[in-house]
């Protein structure tokens, strides 16, 4: 299993909208690529922002360029999702998922 991390931050006043915006279309939207496992959402409130990291699991490597492309590390995100965000990872890491608990 692949863990896809990437990490993306906001405005105070856009975090509720980008976070709306994953829940309802981003992430429900990946659900539709082959090896799709499932995915977390991660939310922090800093001084003067609000960072949010996503963990996607991928059956494998090949499941994530089926998602993001060849030049898997690549960010995808929509423009609307660009619109609401400060600043964001360009490229994501993906690590191989050695142990998860349950």
């Amino acid at each position: 299993m692949i863990s896809r991390i990437w990490h993306g931050w906001t405005a105070r006043e856009n975090a509720d909208a980008y976070e709306n915006l994953l829940r309802r279309e981003v992430l429900p939207g990946i659900h539709r690529v082959g090896g799709f496992k499932g995915a977390h959402l991660l939310r922090r409130n800093l001084n003067d922002e609000v960072e949010f990291v996503t963990i996607c699991l991928f059956d494998s490597l090949d499941a994530v360029k089926e998602f993001a492309g060849e030049d898997y590390e690549v960010a995808v995100i929509l423009p609307e999702a660009r619109k609401l965000l400060a600043r964001f990872d360009a490229r994501s890491a993906h690590y191989e998922t050695v142990f998860e608990l349950d």
